[in-house]
């Protein structure tokens, strides 16, 4: 049979939603139609996607592999029939979280000024590549170690880390902080798209506990209240400053890798080039 792309929009449904139950709901549609059109998929691709066989839905290996496939299809589709796209084909830069810190405001009025003709979308995505490998961005700026595959990287000069601790903490009454200083307190975890793990500390000296996070104002807000403290990179304090946490500097730990990256493979935005080189002279004070 023909797989069309409402097969692709039902398979994303039922993994986003977790049930069949509510991404039928979702969908508008019945149960047993999105369980047949969930089975027709799996009978096209040879092999089963989701495994059905406990009380939660969850995806098999092939299954983990063509979520991300379907979501890039689904988004390159969406873009071709963007009647705004026939206008302008904007060059989507995804991030997830601080984008350039201080000098996002500079990118984009750089951007807007030298081209005009291109827009710039600055997009955030919770996503450990920033939605790069589903298709939701053309190119994507990342923290730390860049692991997944098919991706063409730029580095970038890296950045320090700073701790984010609470402002009425005394924490915050110091000049500067070390890994022991934090080592006492509960530290928040930003486990989607944060480059920040127990690994920083030497083996048995790590935090006493951790609090998972799913994003930065998850993660903000935990500090906030007193309940955590944080390592993040410089640019988070310029765009995520908060009247209840303190950035204090890190002293004995490495900085965090940066780079711009896009897929390898594909048609890329024609503005990529462009993009790279003012990212650079930005960084470098030009």
């Amino acid at each position: 049979m023909t797989i069309e792309l409402r097969h692709l929009r039902a398979f994303l449904a039922i993994v986003e939603e977790g049930t069949i139950t509510r991404a039928a709901a979702r969908l508008h549609t019945g149960q047993p139609a999105l369980s047949r059109t969930l089975r027709q998929l799996e009978n096209h691709l040879g092999t089963r996607l989701i495994d059905r066989s406990t009380h939660h839905l969850e995806l098999t290996a092939a299954g983990r592999a063509f979520r991300d496939r379907a979501a890039s299809a689904l988004a390159a589709v969406d873009t071709a029939l963007d009647p705004r796209s026939l206008a302008a084909v904007p060059l989507r830069l995804g991030h997830p979280w601080p984008a350039l810190g201080e000098h996002t405001v500079p990118l984009l009025r750089r951007w807007d000024e030298e081209n005009p003709d291109v827009p710039l979308e600055l997009r955030r995505v919770d996503d450990r590549t920033a939605g790069l490998t589903r298709g939701e961005v053309d190119i994507a700026l990342l923290r730390g170690e860049v692991t997944a595959p098919g991706l063409v990287t730029e580095p970038l000069p890296a950045e320090e880390r700073v701790a984010a601790v609470p402002a009425d903490s005394d924490l915050a009454a110091r000049g500067a902080l070390t890994l022991a200083d934090l080592a006492t307190r509960p530290l928040a975890l930003n486990t989607v798209a944060g480059t920040t793990t127990p690994d920083l500390w030497p083996p048995g000296a790590g935090p006493a506990a951790t609090i998972e996070v799913a994003n930065t104002d998850e993660w903000l807000t935990a500090i906030a209240v007193g309940r955590a403290v944080g390592i993040t990179t410089s640019a988070t304090p310029a765009l995520h400053s908060h009247p209840m946490i303190a950035y204090r500097p890190l002293a004995d730990v490495p900085p965090v890798p940066l780079a711009l990256a896009w897929r390898r493979g594909v048609p890329a935005h024609p503005a990529i080039p462009a993009l790279v080189r003012l990212t650079r002279a930005l960084l470098a004070g030009h």
